[in-house]
């Protein structure tokens, strides 16, 4: 596994979109048309991703991070190009982890649900319209991230999660406890999430909350007059 400071490139088969990944950071990820800029974006977004590693309890390690360091370069999909988001398993997130880096990996996935509630209750209920996200408002930010992850993320682990129960308080604490014991399950028994390696489930969903909260972070209208 690659140090703290590795950089996964991913590349679109039509050279539309680069994206870079930080590999012992789920969630910490951005793409660019090249890849220096995609780089230069993830180093960007250093600052907005410290909170995330505080409340996973692993801050010191963070700010130990030195400059970042391209650790792998390897070919994606279609869907890289189109969305400028990972989309393929690179070679080292195959196969069983140790519990020791599970545990640390669901201590960040833990710290996206909850930094995601924080901006959920912070930012206004209308957001500045914009080409990104189509102009949706905190609800429907909230309505889709929810509905990816309990429709097309959770259940390759299989955890099954009743339609709009993520809405209620109870409801989506099951849904957290639910999802995370499943990883631990899984690892322990070498199983993947379906057709993807745990890791990379993890890292997908952590990039899908963390990329709305910063979406959110960055059209609310609270503090306009």
């Amino acid at each position: 596994m690659p140090g703290l400071d590795g950089v996964a490139i991913e590349y679109g088969p039509r050279g539309k979109k680069v994206v870079a990944a930080a590999i012992a950071w789920p969630g910490w990820e951005r793409g660019a048309a090249t890849d220096d800029r995609a780089i230069e974006k993830l180093e960007d977004y250093r600052d907005r991703y410290a909170p995330v590693a505080e409340i996973a309890g692993l801050r010191a390690e963070f700010d130990a991070i030195g400059d970042l360091q391209v650790a792998d370069r390897y070919e994606g999909t279609g869907t890289t190009d189109f969305w400028g988001i990972t989309t393929n398993v690179p070679e080292f997130e195959r196969g069983q982890i140790s519990e020791e880096e599970c545990e640390r990996r669901i201590a960040i996935l833990q710290a996206c649900w909850a930094y995601f509630d924080d901006v959920l209750s912070r930012v206004s209920e209308e957001l500045r319209k914009g080409p990104r996200g189509g102009g949706r408002n905190r609800f429907e930010i909230l309505n889709h991230t929810y509905g990816s992850e309990r429709t097309q993320l959770a259940p390759k682990i299989g955890v099954q999660t009743p339609q709009g129960a993520m809405l209620t308080p109870e409801g989506l604490r099951t849904h957290r406890e639910q999802f995370v014991e499943a990883i631990r399950a899984y690892n322990r028994e070498g199983k993947s999430a379906r057709t993807w390696p745990l890791q990379f489930l993890i890292k997908r969903t952590c990039y899908h909350l963390l990329d709305h909260a910063w979406e959110m972070e960055d059209k609310d209208l609270s503090g306009e007059v």
